[in-house]
């Protein structure tokens, strides 16, 4: 067993009591003048033992608190000290405070229980009103001292808890901070990409024509297509850095793109994708003027744009054929374009498109999925379309 050197306050403690004890001893006040069953001096040994525990009175609770006993015990038999009794009321005190949780829990009804022990015990055996003093002070030296350290520790244990709680708190607060930051920037990345992709790819495919085709017809409207797709890419640009601006700026509202635009989306793909061979048709089977929650409305959009832009950059000469409809509460997006060798230009990938689409797709709650079905390359996206739905 190895001891730890003694707290300061125990020292204090320590000190001041025996200095109380052998004062009391030294002008002859005993709280047990009556007995001499022992010399006087035998009051001291007691009184040593408890002042010697007080230095433990943290590191070694249960020790102290089973010596303790034997030592208070063994005052009775001399003419006592009142400074044994108080050290032991300390030692009680402190065996709750600072001894193992079991002990803490047990010791305040133990000692409640052999205060009434004592307590009826003294009455039946001496049958007077003034046998109810023995039960008081039992109940004083164990009982009380056991009730004040067991509050005193549940204050404690609650106040940690309380800390704890709220550094708990505290850190999920930040992990959320942090998590909506990162999705923040997801869905700014998301936004970028598919605000951009379309025009950079247009020019991409134009330029390297204008580049390969020795012809000034050629070269004109492939310098047009640039030019055209350059502004509404910039102004895109702009208005992507409006959003990202200090919320507390004046600027002007935002436009949501919405599924009322496909129209004016696809005959930009036509103009996009002439170069390529390809021709681009709408099928919108919603009901006029229909409406639907705000995010699918801009998640159906930018799963269009996406594939339209995919198609520009990839897909064979044909048809591409986007699809629209609502049923069952359910919105339902479908893009179809041939799948296969393609000639001329083509602008590079990387993937991040379907990335994004999909992404927009789980965001929702919906399913999603892109795949080559023979010389077709399928897009579907079916996503809520209720405001409960959207919500939840």
């Amino acid at each position: 067993m190895t001891f730890s050197r003694p707290h300061r306050d125990d020292v204090i403690i320590c000190v001041a009591s025996l200095f109380l004890g052998l004062l009391l001893w030294g002008f002859g006040v005993h709280s047990n003048g009556s007995r001499h069953l022992l010399p006087d001096w035998a009051a001291l040994v007691p009184l040593f033992v408890l002042a010697a525990l007080e230095l433990m009175r943290r590191s070694r609770p249960n020790v102290n608190l089973l010596v303790g006993t034997a030592a208070v015990v063994a005052d009775q038999f001399t003419v006592g000290n009142l400074g044994s009794v108080l050290m032991f009321t300390d030692l009680m005190y402190a065996a709750v405070v600072y001894g193992p949780p079991a002990l803490a829990r047990r010791l305040p009804i133990s000692t409640g229980l052999i205060t009434v022990a004592v307590t009826v015990t003294a009455v039946a055996w001496f049958r007077t009103p003034e046998s109810l003093l023995i039960g008081v002070i039992t109940g004083i030296v164990s009982f009380g001292p056991a009730l004040t350290g067991a509050t005193l520790r549940n204050h404690r244990e609650a106040a940690e808890a309380a800390r704890l709680r709220a550094e708990q708190t505290a850190l999920l607060a930040e992990m959320d901070r942090a998590q909506a930051v990162v999705a923040e920037r997801a869905r700014m990345a998301r936004e970028l990409h598919d605000m951009v992709a379309n025009h950079l790819s247009a020019i991409a495919i134009h330029s390297t024509a204008a580049l390969s085709i020795d012809s000034a017809r050629t070269s004109r409207e492939a310098l047009a297509v640039i030019r055209e797709n350059s502004v509404q890419g910039l102004a895109e640009m702009r208005r992507l850095i409006g959003l990202l601006r200090d919320a507390g700026a004046e600027q002007e509202a935002v436009a949501v793109p919405t599924l009322d635009g496909l129209d004016s989306l696809l005959a930009q793909a036509r103009t996009n994708g002439s170069a390529s061979g390809l021709e681009f048709v709408l099928h919108d089977g919603r009901a006029p003027g229909e409406t639907l929650p705000a995010p699918v409305e801009l998640a159906a959009y930018r799963i269009v744009q996406e594939s339209l832009t995919n198609a520009i950059k990839h897909a064979a000469p044909g048809t591409v054929t986007v699809r629209v409809a609502r049923s069952d509460g359910l919105l339902t997006v479908a893009v179809d374009s041939p799948y296969g060798e393609r000639p001329g230009p083509r602008a590079p990938g990387s993937g991040a498109g379907l990335v994004g689409m999909r992404e927009r797709t789980e965001l929702l709650g919906g399913e999603f999925r892109a795949a080559a079905d023979g010389p077709v390359w399928r897009v579907r996206a079916v996503l809520p379309a209720e405001d409960e739905a959207v919500g939840a």
